[in-house]
């Protein structure tokens, strides 16, 4: 299993794995004419590229592992083996092996993000997309969805948070030209509507996350400038603590203290931004 899994699968079959689903459930040739896409598909774009690859694999050597599928109607939705599906249709196929699988639509949905965590196949917005989806959708919490998936909650706050990028940065992430922690670093960004303008930037002189953090602390720190009083350098303890703070909350937290007394500001972007942070303080919105 794919690093940072942990117990994924077996959440969703306790006794069994993916590989032991398709090595004794019974295994049947089905029309490609009669096959769907999953409908809870996380992944949106695929490698034209590597499908054509896989299609000549299968011309050569045939489709040695079967599709698992969930019986719709008169029609048959892809569970596992979208990719195998698309390659096959290329290779000119009339009908692709298949298991039939009994599922709910929270293990097909589950099952289809695990399935692409563990190929690493999808882009860092895929995934948030994803683990939003199954939050809004199965009505998880964020701690849910990481005890579920096997990810740490951190990494489920911090990757849902790469959705409040402008639509136009999300692609580039979706792209590939932008990481996960070029993502995360803009967010830092005081000023949003610089954010569009940041990024390029950050594209066209190939910065690494290291430079692009201390990019973004020089342009908050002019707007720091400009809006208030240059306060006094905090001592590394209160830095150490905000740091963690804002590992923790997934957002940018400020320790501001005076003689005797002190005051911790949590910034929230968004309503969903601040559901989210009342959720981690265990706080319920409604009860306010």
């Amino acid at each position: 299993m794919a690093r940072g899994l942990g117990k994924g699968i077996g959440a969703l079959f306790p006794s069994e794995t993916l590989e032991s689903i398709q090595k004794d459930e019974h295994v049947e040739k089905i029309p490609l004419q009669k096959l769907v896409a999953n409908p809870f598909q996380p992944r949106k774009k695929f490698d034209d590229e590597a499908i054509g690859e896989l299609a000549q694999s299968i011309r050569e050597h045939g489709i040695i592992q079967p599709i698992v599928v969930r019986k719709k109607g008169k029609k048959y939705e892809i569970v596992v083996g979208e990719r195998r599906y698309r390659a096959a249709k290329l290779a000119n196929l009339e009908e692709i092996p298949a298991i039939i699988k009994e599922m709910t639509e929270e293990q097909m949905m589950e099952l289809a993000i695990l399935e692409n965590l563990q190929r690493e196949d999808l882009t860092p917005i895929e995934e948030a997309e994803a683990y939003q989806n199954l939050i809004e959708k199965l009505n998880f919490t964020q701690d849910d969805l990481a005890k579920r998936l096997g990810k740490s909650r951190p990494h489920i706050t911090n990757m849902i948070r790469l959705l409040q990028l402008p639509e136009e940065v999300r692609q580039m992430l979706n792209e590939g030209q932008l990481s996960m922690g070029h993502g995360r670093a803009l967010l830092g960004l005081k000023n949003k509507r610089q954010m569009i303008e940041v990024a390029k930037k950050t594209i066209n002189q190939s910065l690494n996350v290291r430079q692009l953090e201390a990019l973004i602390k020089q342009l908050n720190e002019n707007v720091s400038r400009e809006t208030k009083k240059k306060t006094p350098k905090k001592d590394i303890f209160v830095q150490a603590t905000e740091s963690q703070l804002r590992e923790f909350f997934g957002t940018n937290v400020q320790i501001k203290k005076t003689k005797n007394k002190g005051k911790i500001e949590i910034e929230f972007y968004s309503e969903d931004d601040l559901e989210r942070i009342l959720e981690i303080l265990n706080l319920d919105h409604d009860e306010l």
